[in-house]
């Protein structure tokens, strides 16, 4: 059986004010860090309304940006594949999300021993902030758009599961800059052992990389982000992400405002390894998805999303191919 599923205009639309509002808050937020948040407060900044604003602004704006990128997410998502469906892969999504963020600030694993600020908002069970999924299935839904463009299209599963394996390498490219972005920030910060008092493994793992990440870190991005995935293409397989979300370059933008905060942020405190391989690493899915034109041959009305069975390969005639 298949669902038959008609665009709304309406719902892309509100998508794209969240959008706007979440990339207008991501370039301010870029240029306070990179002027009168990062040193000595000017004396503008010590006014007595001025320090409320600010203080407002530390309180609600990092949470606020973030929700508003969730939002936009969703959004289109329902929009182009029906609220049930965006529903459940949001639902899905944060939930996975949500449950190995929390085994990797109570446990270390997958990620490494590290614990989050108050400055992302109200944690759930004291330990993730709420808002932290979300960013997991919004980037996601951008990651496995991407995936629609540069890979060939079928529903088997050897296909999902390259998907979603790329799918993680494009969530993780966006780590590259944020994470050291975000330590910089105290946004969250790790605890990693004296390389004197760790085992061999550990200094492998669990010792200082990339500024002052291990590589631990990325190996429970890569992990998380393959399984959330995978269990999106579960209710919404290759096919309907070529045919329904590929063809917009709203994803594209998505994805990409949220590489401008945490390049700003380490550029300006000159951890420019981080800047280079971060630009690098998130520009080189974008460059190869824009590569695609933008209907990538999608159906111009009702669009049907098949079933999660198995179904014959098809393969989007203006998709860039990239071999198995």
């Amino acid at each position: 059986m298949s669902t038959t599923h008609t665009s709304s205009p309406a719902l892309v639309r509100a998508a794209g004010i969240c959008l706007a509002a979440h990339a207008a808050l991501s370039v301010f937020s870029a240029v306070a860090f990179a002027t009168f948040l990062s040193g000595p407060p000017p004396a503008w900044l010590q006014e007595p309304a001025n320090q409320q604003a600010l203080r407002i602004g530390w309180t609600f704006g990092p949470a606020t940006t973030v929700v508003l990128g969730a939002l936009a997410g969703l959004l289109h998502a329902a929009g182009k594949l029906g609220a049930r469906r965006a529903l459940l892969i949001f639902v899905l999504g944060f939930s996975i999300s949500l449950a190995s963020e929390l085994s990797g600030t109570a446990t270390g694993y997958p990620f490494g021993p590290y614990a989050y600020s108050g400055l992302l908002g109200w944690k759930v069970a004291g330990l993730v902030p709420f808002n932290i999924p979300t960013s997991w299935f919004f980037m996601l839904y951008c990651s496995l758009a991407i995936c629609g463009r540069i890979l060939r299209v079928a529903d088997d599963g050897w296909s999902k599961a390259r998907w979603a394996a790329v799918a993680g390498l494009v969530l993780t490219a966006w780590d590259v800059s944020m994470d050291p972005a975000m330590v910089r920030t105290a946004h969250w910060l790790w605890h990693l052992a004296p390389e004197a008092q760790q085992t061999t493994l550990q200094r492998v793992f669990v010792s200082d990389l990339f500024y002052g990440m291990p590589l631990s870190n990325w190996l429970g991005w890569l992990l998380t982000g393959t399984v959330v995935a995978r269990v999106m293409l579960a209710v919404v397989p290759p096919s309907a992400w070529a045919r329904l979300v590929a063809p917009s370059r709203f994803p594209l933008a998505l994805y990409a405002v949220n590489g401008v905060l945490p390049l700003t942020i380490c550029a300006r405190y000159g951890m420019w390894w981080a800047v280079i391989l971060g630009f690098v690493a998130m520009a080189l899915p974008l460059a190869l998805a824009l590569r695609a034109p933008s209907t990538l041959g999608a159906p111009r009305s009702a669009l049907t999303l098949p079933d999660d069975g198995a179904s014959a390969e098809r393969r989007a005639p203006s998709v860039v191919g990239i071999p198995s």
